[in-house]
């Protein structure tokens, strides 16, 4: 008779760090279009659906939506968290809740565990840096979950015994390993053998005892079964899935854990409808007699290793050459055909940064800070918080009595947030792919450039030459670079801000009241004065504002002017607020001009004003400068709909006719036909639930008389959006049958329509909708039955099964 039998399915989710150093913000990447960013996109496509994932029936009708992730364990890296915190709120209380409920399934052991906080190569990184990443890691996940994580996730799975010892040093009692990295085991009271080459048998725990006395468990995943769910295409069926787990089972008396454990964006992200089939093979593992699902917390509670391993040292899940890949050409890549001679001089060039800077850091955070390490580890809370608050608490506690000013308040944070960039530059993806001029390595050049910013404001040492002679020997594979100098000099240089930059960012702002109300995420501004006049298309804005970091608590008072001709016609000035009579002169003078209409004097007495200090539309950030421009553009471009429109109007019946004779339209009528309907439609698609259905469908009908080619992506997404609001409009009034009639008639058209949408989000709430109120309209009257009736059609045409 065989014992226990149990599965687990590990997910590790996470992100590389995208945010601006210098706003702390993600900002626009193009190449996840059409989402704002990577973060973004790959939570539409994993994050989200695998908080809640559909389960189908026979005929493909969603009979259940489920939380993945409490029915398996996961991580999620701190830094995504945060991001999905702030920007997907909904998504980060899936994950949260999951824990919640994780907990309650297995008998109080969660299914969340930490992560090393920004995914650094363990065995690479410094014995100080490994403290502080599983420190700050275990500050992070028990600020969100308000518990101790029993596991930790190491970076790539990158193992030494000198990590392990952290781990279990602070009270880590596992981690997940793959197969290969396992060197030798013994049974209990047995002798050791040899393992090497993922012999290993991954269906129990193991105990590694270390030199201090101390052990932690090891689990090491099932490798084929997770290299076919990463590679080869197991997630095609997720039925095939669960037996392919189930299979693995022996007929061993003893209990037996069959476990994998793959990049948690493998389930959707990677594998299009991944957390459907995850969903799938978890519900049936479920209803398997005999079998359990289970988390590693449960499984070393009920049955702790009996058996002892020993890792192979220095060893990776994703570098069959241990951890080379994160510091030389080893030969390791995504088979692009470039050379990665570019990895070995990237990290000597880091590594002589941070050995320039530590001693300088030790020396003088000695001065500020009573022990400037443990202030290191502590400052997690400030990243946390980034309040007055937490910058108090954290410098009552380490800084060194009476220093006095507030001076050595804004010296101690920047000495530590210089600390924070020279850990986040070894984050593990800077090496992970092929080239250094993509998105990730420029990542971790970028807080190497704030890193070395930070220097130089605290010592007055320029390090940059320096270390851009180093990046010089990292040759890039794209001629147009050469090097990562010539990277560092395109696409890292360019980015770099100080107060300055942001003083001018909020100055242009003032004169757009739409971007001034959105803050930036790292700096407050405070605008002492602000008068603005107007004549004709120009305005004129002069004032004073204030800039702070909220990061450093660097401040800085500027005087400002910013002249607005209209379009993307700009020009301001800044400068540093020096003398209230300076400043009064200044606005004196710009006033008279511009109240006399003279826009050229005005122009030089800014030049005048402000010298070299002056900037343009470029000098707002990113963001803000494409809303901006966006805004500019609506007055032209709705001159050229309009003449688009009229041109259509006066030639349409010449049109029909030409097409009805077989000649082909010129083109001019074709493209004013083609703009004119596509924009028609498109608005009256994002009606909401507002929308009219009636006047959709004789748009569609005079755009197929007309022989237009339409969007099919922007029209799919524009009545995307409305069905999803009329789907909310039902959820927040569940007794009023006109939303649910608008409900039905919008979700026939859906399923007739030839545009392809994902449908995940209307449908998720239908089916929480149906499921919180169809008891209860059983037993009403005949209102109830009629709001049962319209929602159920709704239900149908949507591809969910109403309640039995």
């Amino acid at each position: 008779m065989s014992g226990p039998r149990y599965v687990c399915i590990h997910g590790h989710f996470y992100q590389p760090p995208r945010e601006n150093p210098w706003l702390e913000a993600v900002e626009r990447q193009e190449s996840a279009w059409p989402a704002h960013d990577w973060n973004e996109r790959v939570t539409e496509e994993c994050y989200g659906p695998n908080g809640a994932a559909r389960i189908l029936d026979e005929q493909g009708r969603i009979v259940a939506i489920t939380n993945n992730y409490a029915r398996m364990s996961f991580n999620l890296g701190p830094t995504l968290l945060s991001w999905l915190e702030e920007q997907c709120p909904r998504v980060y209380q899936s994950v949260l809740d999951a824990d919640r409920e994780s907990m309650a399934r297995f008998g109080g052991h969660g299914s969340a565990i930490g992560q090393v906080y920004n995914h650094m190569i363990m065995p690479l990184a410094s014995p100080r840096d490994r403290v502080t990443q599983v420190r700050w890691g275990l500050a992070d996940f028990e600020r969100r979950f308000g518990r101790r994580p029993e596991g930790m996730w190491l970076a790539e799975t990158a193992v030494d015994t000198a990590s392990l010892e952290v781990l279990a040093e602070h009270g880590v009692a596992y981690t997940i390993l793959a197969p290969h990295q396992c060197a030798r085991v013994r049974p209990p009271n047995g002798e050791w053998f040899d393992v090497h080459g993922q012999r290993v048998d991954p269906r129990r725990p193991y105990r590694m005892r270390l030199p201090s006395g101390r052990s932690i468990a090891l689990f090491f995943y099932d490798g084929p079964i997770a290299r076919a769910v990463a590679f080869e295409r197991l997630l095609d069926d997720g039925h095939r899935f669960a037996e392919r787990l189930l299979g693995a089972f022996d007929g061993r008396a003893e209990p037996q854990l069959v476990h994998i454990a793959t990049d948690g964006e493998t389930y959707g992200h990677h594998h299009a409808y991944g957390e459907m089939a995850l969903a799938a093979a978890l519900g049936r593992i479920e209803r398997t007699e005999g079998v359990e699902l289970i988390n590693y917390g449960q499984m070393l509670a009920l049955h702790p290793p009996t058996w002892e391993a020993v890792i192979v040292e220095s060893t990776s899940w994703s570098c069959m050459h241990g951890v080379e890949r994160w510091r030389s050409d080893c030969g390791c890549n995504s088979g692009t055909g470039w050379h990665q001679a570019w990895r070995k001089p990237l990290r000597e060039a880091l590594d002589w940064l941070a050995g320039e800077l530590e001693p300088r850091f030790e020396r003088e955070a000695g001065r500020l800070l009573a022990d400037p390490w443990a202030a290191r580890d502590a400052y997690v809370e400030v990243v946390l918080a980034r309040t007055d608050a937490a910058i108090d608490a954290l410098l009552e506690e380490h800084g060194i009595e009476g220093l006095g000013d507030e001076g050595w308040r804004r010296r101690a944070l920047a000495l530590l947030e210089m600390q924070r960039h020279l850990m986040l530059m070894y984050t593990s993806c800077g090496w992970f792919f092929d080239e250094p001029s993509g998105l990730e390595t420029i990542q971790v050049l970028r807080y190497a450039a704030r890193a070395v910013q930070l220097a130089y404001q605290l010592f007055g040492i320029d390090l940059e030459p320096r270390f851009r002679e180093r990046l010089a020997k990292a040759p890039s594979n794209r001629s147009e670079y050469g090097d990562v100098n010539g990277i560092w000099r395109e696409l890292v240089r360019p980015s770099q801000l100080d107060l300055t930059d942001v003083g001018a960012h909020f100055a242009i702002a003032s004169i757009f009241e739409d971007v001034w109300s959105r803050p930036l995420r790292g700096f407050d501004a405070n605008v002492i004065e602000n008068d603005i006049a107007f004549t004709g298309s120009s305005r004129l804005a002069i004032g004073r504002l204030r800039v702070r970091s909220r990061i450093t608590l660097d401040a800085a008072d500027y005087s400002f002017a910013v002249l607005h001709l209209g379009d993307h016609n700009l020009l301001g000035g800044l400068r540093d607020f020096d003398h209230a009579a300076r400043h009064v002169a200044m606005h004196g003078a710009l006033r008279h001009a511009f109240d006399r209409a003279d826009l050229t004097e005005v122009v030089r007495q800014i030049h005048r004003h402000f010298d070299q200090q002056t900037f343009s539309l470029r000098s707002l950030f990113h963001e803000d400068r494409a809303a901006v421009v966006e805004r500019l553009l609506e007055d032209r471009t709705r001159g050229v709909e309009q003449t688009l429109e009229q041109i259509y109007e006066q030639t349409a019946p010449l049109m029909r006719f030409l097409q009805s004779v077989g000649q082909v339209p010129p083109p001019v009528f074709r493209v004013s036909a083609e703009y004119t309907m596509q924009a028609r439609l498109h608005r009256a698609l994002s009606a909401g639930v507002d929308i009219d259905l009636a006047e959709v469908g004789r748009l569609l009908d005079e755009a197929k008389e007309a022989q237009v080619v339409l969007d099919p992506v922007a029209l799919g997404q524009a009545l995307l959006k409305s069905l999803t609001a009329v789907t909310e409009a039902v959820v927040a009034e569940p007794e009023s049958l006109v939303r649910a009639e608008t409900l039905g008639d919008l979700a026939v058209f859906v399923s007739d329509s030839p545009w392809k949408m994902d449908l995940a989000l209307p449908q998720e709430l239908l089916w929480r909708h149906m499921r919180d109120h169809f008891g209860t309209w059983r037993k009403g009257g005949e209102a109830a039955e009629a709001l049962r009736a319209v929602i159920g059609g709704a239900a149908v045409s949507l591809r969910v099964r109403p309640p039995r």
